[in-house]
Order: C-alpha cells, then structure tokens, then sequence
C-alpha cells in the first residue's frame, strides 16, 4: 500500500509557519528596541554592578551608594526603600545608634540597645549594597532582597563565618511605623546567605 503524494497546499505549510514566526520574533526585537526605557542598557544585563573590592585593605564605596536593579527601580516606592537603605548604611559606617533608630521598628530598636549595637558595629564598614528585588508582603509590608558588603576585624565578624570581608544577600522586611518605612527584625532562623569576599 502507497501513501498518497502531499497536496501542494501542505507542501508550503511548514515555509510558510517558518516566515511567519520569524517575522514575528524579527518584529518583537525590533519593537523592544524601539520601546526601551532612555536609562535602560542597550544589552541584556539588567543591572551594572561594579565589582567589589576583594581586598580588605582598601576603604570601601560610598555609605549613601545603595543602587537599585532595573526590577527594584520599578517597584513604586523604590525611592523610599533606597533612601531608608541609604541612613541606615550611613548611620552604621558613621557608628550613629540615633540615626539608626530612625530607619528601623521600635520593636528592633528595643532588641538593640545602644551599647550592644555600637558593640556589634565597632569595626563594621559597609558598602556596595544593591537592591535586587522588592516585593509587597502581608498588610503594607515590604520584603527587599538585599546584597551589600561588610568589612570588619576578624574578632567582630559573626561567629558563624570568621571573615574580615563578607558578602551579603539577605531579605530585610520593610513596614509602615509612624507614617514612615521602616526595616523591621529580621526573623529567626538559619544565618543569611553569605560568602567570603
């Protein structure tokens, strides 16, 4: 038994599925190129980090120098969750608790009384911090994916991780106390991610 030959209406199904699809992906780039925000890279690298110091010689970047990924930058109080980054990375490079408890709960402020806080940042010098995510939580909660690098004396680096340089990646819950975006304590459990620089 012989199969029947392919009308020519089939014969040109398959190139004509081809053409069309690439049309349409030809299309789709050209329209996110025409479509691109100005402040956007041109390539595919949604973010330009520059690269840490791996040394722990050198002073580290800006306190104030809290950069936001393009998905950060887009969520509607981005501006607010960086300017509350901002002081609190600034008030522990400068060693300054009041300042501190400007940008965090009441409820973390009380886990942290001045002098075990200015214990616990004697040495501590923080920089290269990026915001990669942020994300709505419970009520008006915020979740705020974090990276930043700590650089300390060995005697005050945690006790879990004896580094003088640590790279950190953590989750720092964000709520609305006294009209104003605050970070709240950060729930127990296993240390934050973290690697040595």
């Amino acid at each position: 038994m012989t199969t029947p030959a392919p009308s020519s209406r089939q014969r040109w199904l398959v190139p004509v599925v081809v053409v069309v699809l690439s049309v349409t992906v030809g299309g789709g780039l050209l329209a996110r190129e025409l479509y691109r925000r100005p402040d956007q890279p041109a390539d595919d690298t949604s973010v330009a980090v520059s690269t840490p110091s791996t040394s722990t010689g050198g002073e580290p970047g800006p306190a104030d120098d809290v950069r936001m990924s393009d998905d950060a930058r887009a969520h509607p109080q981005a501006e607010a969750v960086q300017r509350v980054l901002r002081r609190y990375f600034e008030a522990i490079n400068s060693k300054q608790y009041a300042q501190w408890t400007t940008v965090v709960t009441d409820e973390r402020a009380a886990g942290q009384p001045q002098g075990d806080w200015k214990k616990g940042v004697r040495t501590t010098k923080d920089s290269d911090a990026l915001v990669y995510r942020i994300e709505r939580s419970s009520g008006n909660s915020l979740r705020v994916l974090v990276g930043f690098t700590s650089r300390q004396d060995l005697a005050d680096a945690p006790p879990f991780f004896r580094e003088p340089c640590i790279k950190w990646r953590l989750v720092m819950p964000m709520v609305i106390e006294d009209k104003a975006l605050k970070i709240a304590a950060v729930d127990g459990g296993p240390p934050p991610e973290h690697e040595k620089c």
